[in-house]
């Protein structure tokens, strides 16, 4: 489960594996090719039984099975009876030092589509990842309309985009050709195929519903077809047909209260799960641009102070040292409107932007700085590993309160925040690293627009409208400033313990 402001996000995943469809397999000739169907009918089809006949045959479905460590309690009788065997090696449950670790079989079931007539499958990463979120499964089993089993290997898999390549052996597969997901239209019919619940074969149609859907705010790969055909734990890595029977997004994912489908399925698009699934046939990793920072949305409470629209672009609040993005001359603060000439939006995000730019070409950026729009050339680098990325943006994601450490700096007050000098030991008491410069917050009010933003005790408070702060006489100051000339909210860059720098912004207005 994923869950997001109280909205569970569940992977489609399990079930109890059974196949009710049956279907005759293909020849050489796509199951949706031109030739096997008839033109797309307008409007509501009468019905999608001919639709879903061919490309049925097409759509698998997938079990894993890994075998897992299980945590097993200690036996209190196990000194006990040592006593009286001393040749005992800890065989009971609780295992001593001699004892089997004890594992237990989890699997997974969902599904997956066959792509060429040799039998290269496409279907989800988290499908095949193992259950504790590194390497893969022990064993995948494909299971075709026919009730026919085959063991799969895994050709390669990209858990950036949650996309996994199989393979098993075969020849004359039926199998389904790609569609052009960017010709997709709000309103459209669209058929999904899968294995909801280990059902086998459930076919479900509804209309697109929205387009480039966002769902977590980041990432080149945060931009999905939602739709109202019914989608359940099990169809993840199922088709997303049009009504040419093309395919033009993989289901992945859900938004429900309760598991369960209400109407709101997600599905990667074609455009962007067809490039990474080429480079996996290859063996290759999938290329991606990479800038070297990191971003957030310019929402209601940033754009305010930075006197720019919401929604209008990106604020940059790190740079990797030496990256592409430092090379160039991006600094923190920067927002970014436009990449390459497209304008940044929450449809159209700097992720998703770069990450489809070729690696090493110059793109023109135009940025905001200090209220004065320009320019920057980036060449663009090649997007590193999740584990390199997750070492570059270092350290725990935990909250900042902590110890309270003595001091006898007197703390001054502005934005309903209690400030003082940061010193070593309000440093370590805060968990700060030790090269940490600003102003450290003791208290907040918790009735101010600070403490609605989340501001907590031990937070620090690095900038104020990005001008470094490192005495709170300072922050005063520079709130002082930004009311006299008329700002609203102001911006703060603050750091929490470990975690990355990020920018808050704070109403000022006294309303």
């Amino acid at each position: 489960m994923r869950y997001a402001y109280g909205v569970a996000m569940a992977l489609l995943l399990g079930g109890t594996a059974f196949s009710l469809a049956t279907g005759q397999a293909g020849a050489q000739v796509a199951q949706n090719s031109p030739s096997s169907l008839a033109s797309a009918p307008r409007g509501a089809p009468m019905s999608f039984a001919d639709l879903a006949a061919r490309l049925q045959p097409a759509v698998v479905n997938i079990s894993t099975k890994q075998r897992v460590p299980v945590r097993t309690q200690a036996d209190p009788f196990e000194e006990f009876f040592k006593r009286f065997d001393p040749n005992s090696q800890g065989q009971s449950q609780g295992g001593g030092s001699g004892a089997q670790p004890r594992t237990r079989e989890a699997g997974s079931l969902g599904s997956g589509f066959i792509i060429s007539p040799d039998g290269y499958i496409v279907t989800n990463n988290h499908l095949v990842q193992g259950v504790n979120g590194s390497g893969t499964v022990d064993t995948v089993t494909v299971i075709t309309t026919d009730r026919k089993e085959y063991p799969a290997r895994i050709i390669g898999r990209d858990e950036t985009s949650d996309l996994a390549v199989l393979k098993i052996e075969g020849r004359n597969l039926p199998y389904v050709n790609w569609g052009d997901s960017t010709k997709a239209r709000v309103g459209d019919w669209v058929l999904a195929i899968g294995n909801p619940y280990g059902l086998g074969g459930t076919v479900t149609a509804g209309i697109i519903s929205a387009l480039h859907r966002g769902i977590t705010g980041t990432g080149a790969y945060d931009r999905y077809i939602q739709t109202d055909a019914a989608i359940n734990m099990g169809n993840s890595g199922g088709p997303m047909f049009d009504l040419n029977g093309n395919v033009i997004g993989i289901n992945s994912a859900l938004i429900s209260p309760t598991g369960a489908s209400v109407g709101i399925g997600l599905a990667i698009p074609a455009e962007l799960a067809k490039p990474v699934v080429d480079s996996l046939m290859k063996g290759q990793r999938p290329s991606r641009g990479y800038l070297g920072v990191g971003l957030q949305p310019l929402d209601e409470n940033l754009a305010p102070s930075l006197g720019l629209p919401k929604d209008s672009g990106e604020i940059v609040r790190s740079v990797v040292p030496n990256g592409p993005a430092a090379r160039g001359g991006l600094q923190q603060g920067d927002v970014i409107v436009r990449v390459n000439g497209q304008p940044v939006t929450p449809d159209q995000t700097v992720s998703y932007l770069v990450a489809n730019t070729t690696v090493g070409s110059r793109v023109p950026l135009e940025i905001v700085r200090g209220g004065r729009r320009m320019a920057v050339t980036i060449q663009v680098g090649e997007r590193p590993t999740e584990e390199a990325l997750a070492k570059l943006s270092g350290g725990d994601t935990g909250t900042a309160g902590g110890g309270t450490g003595s001091t006898t700096v007197a703390p001054q007050k502005a934005l309903g925040l209690s400030l003082a000098t940061l010193t070593p030991e309000l440093a370590r008491a805060a968990s700060l690293p030790a090269t940490a410069r600003g102003v450290i917050i003791t208290a907040v009010d918790p009735n101010s627009d600070a403490g609605d933003e989340g501001l907590q005790r031990g937070d620090l408070i690095v900038s104020v409208n990005n001008q470094l702060v490192t005495t709170p006489a300072q922050v005063v100051g520079a709130v002082d400033a930004a009311r006299k000339s008329g700002r609203s909210s102001v911006l703060l860059l603050v750091k929490r313990g470990n975690s990355p720098e990020a920018f808050v912004g704070v109403d000022i207005s006294g309303k």
